[in-house]
């Protein structure tokens, strides 16, 4: 058996991945340098199109079309992006309904202009796509093509969790339940994907669910702070309770959501007639 090609003279699945770093990296390294030259910042929507371009580029490679990675955008695509939405906001929605009905946390409207609005939502977006291409897209697919689901499942949540785990907030006792809730949130978002064959559920998710606790409830996102509609104020309630500065998502009550959410969808058959069709863009 040759270590680096199959029985068709195809570079392995798992040699992919590393081809995938590369390609980032030959990326990455370069816009580093000049940002650093020039004093500019590197945006999300920089890192957006950097892991986005590193896709497009590998699937070149492989001679296939972007739309094997993230469905083929048509009127389901679509729809299920909007599945996605619903989703996402319920998991944080619930939680805090839980939350005001015993009496743990109550909200204050605040002003916040249109463009303050409209940046959080354009950074929850980026955030959304960037990490949906990268912890669901090339490296997942080609991770289950060749250890498997869950392999791959277990794989990228790990690496999941590890980028978060600097993340301010992350301390004290909400540390365990904000490990548990990311790793989780992992497996939810690539469960959505091997449900629908496409990435616009794990994107609707996981960009919903970001501006519902942050932008909409005024939660921290991830232990950032975010500048909300509403601004949470806290009786007295526990850490565990309400997720402290990290956020719903360092919650007992985020984590109970996370897990039945991942539950439903595990138990969820999408129609066949109703998956994406493989295309190109």
């Amino acid at each position: 058996m040759n270590l680096f090609v199959n029985s068709n003279r195809q570079l392995r699945d798992i040699w992919w991945v590393a081809v995938f770093f590369l390609v980032l990296a030959s990326l990455t390294f370069p816009l580093i340098l000049l940002s650093q030259y020039y004093h500019w910042e590197i945006t999300m929507a920089h890192q957006v199109l950097i892991v986005i371009a590193a896709s497009w580029i590998c699937q070149l490679m492989r001679r296939k079309p972007l739309t094997e990675l993230t469905g083929y955008l048509n009127a389901a695509w679509l729809q299920n992006l909007l599945k996605g939405f619903f989703i996402g906001s319920g998991m944080m929605v619930i939680p805090a309904l839980f939350l005001f009905l015993g009496g743990w946390v109550k909200w204050e409207s605040q002003s916040q202009s249109i463009w303050t609005l409209l940046a959080a939502t354009g950074l929850f977006a980026g955030v959304a796509l960037a990490e949906e291409f990268l912890f669901r897209g090339f490296i997942f697919q080609r991770l289950i093509a060749s250890v498997g689901t869950w392999g791959a499942q277990l794989v990228l949540a790990a690496y999941f969790l590890l980028t978060h785990m600097n993340n301010p907030g992350m301390t004290g006792g909400i540390k365990v339940l904000a490990f548990v809730n990311i790793f989780a949130a992992s497996l939810l978002f690539g469960l959505a994907f091997i449900r629908t064959k496409s990435l616009s559920v794990p994107i609707g998710i996981h960009f919903m669910a970001n501006w519902t606790q942050g932008t909409l409830l005024g939660f921290g996102v991830s232990g950032n702070e975010n500048a909300g509609i509403l601004r949470p104020v806290f009786k007295q309630a526990p850490e565990w309770l309400t997720g402290g500065s990290f956020g719903l998502e360092a919650s007992l009550p985020g984590l109970i959501m996370v897990l039945i959410t991942l539950f439903m969808l595990y138990k969820w058959k999408p129609s066949p007639a109703r998956l994406p069709e493989p295309g190109f863009i």
